[in-house]
């Protein structure tokens, strides 16, 4: 055994072992107390099947990616699809293609698979069906006063570094 492990064992062995693991659905109930971005919530709601592990930092992280008008979808979808699967994904999310056909079309021509590749992941990709939840927030919370500037603020409060 690794040192780590010893340690790791020693202190198992000395106390309770408890593992939380809730489900991306539970975690998805609990961002809508706090959250405010339906368009976000409800993307990551239709991929909540997909999601292993699944955190309450990505709504955060895809607000700020929207806010700062990047591809806050891509950036959703990247965290637990990968390869062809984040291909049908992607051109699942964009509505610039005018039907099913022109998107395999663009997944072909991509070079990501076949038009059997591209449907067999669209499947996979299908939601299961859950209750839509309408966020209680608009608006993000209120930032605090404090400065973005983290040496600064370390500087005011420790004074000499």
């Amino acid at each position: 055994m690794e040192d780590g492990q010893c340690r790791r064992a020693a202190l198992e062995d000395r106390g309770h072992v408890l593992v939380f693991e809730p489900t991306a659905l539970e975690v998805h109930r609990q961002a809508a107390g706090w959250f405010w971005d339906q368009e976000i919530f409800d993307c990551v709601a239709t991929h909540l099947h997909l999601i292993a592990p699944h955190s309450l930092r990505m709504y955060g992280q895809a607000w700020e990616l929207k806010k700062a008008r990047l591809d806050w979808r891509q950036a959703v979808l990247s965290r637990f699809l990968k390869g062809p699967a984040l291909t049908v994904a992607r051109l699942k999310a964009d509505a610039s293609f005018a039907s099913e056909a022109a998107r395999v079309r663009a997944f072909v021509q991509s070079g990501a698979g076949c038009r059997a590749t591209y449907y067999q992941h669209a499947r996979q990709l299908q939601p299961a069906p859950i209750a839509q939840i309408v966020l209680r927030s608009t608006t993000p919370p209120k930032q605090s006063a404090s400065s973005p500037d983290h040496l600064d603020h370390l500087r005011r409060r420790f004074e000499q570094l």
